[in-house]
């Protein structure tokens, strides 16, 4: 079951992208790619169903990782239709009046599944068999969502937060985006159209896990022979991920100012890369 799992997933990756980055008109975009979402889910739905997980760990990973992929894509795209469809027409003001109305209450989700979005964002593990196994109907965990009441064959208690954190990320960084052009006109627009081109990738893991990495990289020297400013390579993966960091410098105390583990998420990147090492390797 796992080798199908992957291929749907390979397959509907491959499509989502052709969609994206062909049609050009949102709306329509936006309808494409909801339907294709909506196919690949219940293509998921029959396999699980049919078929059994060899393991706890399997069945973990599946609705911990491997739904949300899609499940997001649903999401996001539900949400960016509402949005592009009642957006206002009207000046620059008042758009961005209405995004950042959309992007306090997509934060405020966040801030309504604080708990929750630690642990997820954190990496955590110690509660994956109530969140992420079926039939954990425990209503005290305060699950967002009663699809795992609706469908319990389909859904975990939290597999939904993991695609709606996900698919918030996204829309945040669209709106953000559309922000910044109507901020800066016609340029802003042009620059981020030209490298809307290159990168269609986001980063959705924690803003402090990239500045770290982008620190790391710095300082190893491998990029420019250790010529270039942080301030370049920071800008760089801020255009290649989507994502602005901010005050990365005092981030980066942050982290070196920590008791413990000062490398946390290059030394879980090491971990992640030897476990698909010994796995591809099986």
């Amino acid at each position: 079951m796992k080798n199908v799992i992957e291929t749907y997933l390979y397959e509907f990756k491959k499509e989502i992208n052709t969609i994206e980055s062909e049609i050009d008109d949102l709306l329509f975009k936006a309808e494409k790619a909801i339907k294709i979402t909506k196919i690949y889910l219940e293509k998921l739905r029959n396999t699980t169903v049919t078929n059994s997980f060899k393991s706890k760990a399997e069945e973990i990973d599946f609705f911990k990782n491997k739904k949300p992929q899609l499940y997001c894509k649903l999401i996001y795209y539900v949400n960016l239709f509402n949005i592009e469809s009642k957006r206002t027409r009207s000046s620059n003001k008042s758009q961005i009046k209405y995004f950042n109305k959309n992007i306090d209450k997509l934060q405020t989700y966040f801030n309504d599944n604080l708990e929750f979005y630690h642990y997820y964002r954190t990496g955590a593990t110690f509660l994956d068999d109530q969140y992420f196994l079926r039939g954990k109907t425990n209503i005290r965990l305060f699950p967002d969502s009663l699809s795992f009441f609706v469908d319990d064959k389909f859904s975990t208690s939290h597999d939904s937060t993991v695609a709606t954190i996900l698919a918030y990320d996204m829309l945040i960084i669209y709106l953000k985006t559309e922000i910044d052009k109507l901020e800066n006109n016609n340029s802003m627009e042009a620059n981020y159209n030209a490298f809307q081109k290159q990168s269609k990738l986001f980063w959705t893991g924690n803003k402090t896990d990239l500045i770290e990495l982008i620190y790391a990289l710095h300082s190893s020297g491998a990029v420019n022979s250790g010529t270039a400013d942080i301030k370049e390579v920071a800008s760089v993966c801020e255009q290649m991920f989507n994502i602005s960091l901010g005050d990365y410098y005092r981030t980066f105390l942050e982290i070196r100012s920590r008791k413990i583990n000062q490398t946390k998420f290059i030394d879980k990147l090491k971990d992640s890369l030897t476990k698909k090492m010994l796995e591809s390797d099986e």
